[in-house]
């Protein structure tokens, strides 16, 4: 295969890769932050404690978490066909990238705000702090460099998981490798688009890096 065969498949591939792991992101953070956060205020001594939620949350999480990807996204097909109309191709394959990763972000979240010193939250309450203020005012603030961190590892899995997403109806550089490199033994390929999915994973934990050290360093200088 020439550079100029080569050169569309992998740039559509690249926009695919880019396209689930962007709006797969966006909903993972929608749906792991409520949850991650949920999990430490409902735990013991938290400002809502209610063991019998947490428990169900926890295994709920526990459960997302040790799921294999493949096997997950197989088993949501049907799920997935329903919310989206097809289970084939990159907007399907938004559903079951989020549903693998909500869990894996809602204990990276969790432990994250675990971090947050307790004495920040209680003189907030002791002036009047409803709920929501300590939660926005100071639990995400304050665990926004572990977030963010978290975030930088959630992408990065769910670039992995786009790639395995190829095996099974799905686009992207995954699915390029296996349709060009491994079955029609285009070893070059294969090895090109392995080049790639490291360069953008590389690219992720530099600008996860970048933002943690940027916050760590006004967290200093405040």
């Amino acid at each position: 295969m020439s550079w100029s065969e080569m050169q569309p498949l992998l740039s559509q591939g690249t926009i695919d890769t880019l396209y689930m792991v962007l709006w797969s992101s966006l909903v993972t953070v929608a749906g792991g932050l409520p949850l991650g956060v949920l999990l430490v205020l409902t735990d013991k001594g938290g400002l809502l404690q209610n063991r019998p939620v947490n428990k169900v949350i926890g295994v709920i999480v526990n459960i997302g978490r040790s799921m294999p990807f493949i096997i997950l996204l197989i088993a949501l097909i049907p799920f997935t066909t329903w919310v989206v109309g097809t289970f084939i191709g990159p907007t399907a394959m938004i559903v079951p990238l989020a549903v693998g990763a909500i869990p894996f972000f809602a204990r990276l979240v969790e432990t994250a705000i675990r971090e947050v010193d307790h004495g920040l939250v209680e003189a907030v309450q002791s002036m009047g702090g409803s709920i929501p203020t300590i939660v926005g005012k100071v639990l995400l603030p304050q665990a926004l460099p572990s977030l963010i961190a978290g975030l930088t590892t959630t992408v990065i899995t769910l670039v992995s998981y786009s790639a395995m997403a190829g095996a099974v109806g799905g686009e992207g550089l995954g699915s390029k490798a296996i349709t060009y490199g491994f079955q029609r033994f285009e070893t070059p390929f294969m090895l090109i688009t392995v080049g790639v999915l490291i360069a953008i994973v590389t690219v992720v934990q530099l600008i996860g890096d970048g933002a943690v050290r940027l916050l760590a360093r006004r967290g200093r200088t405040s």
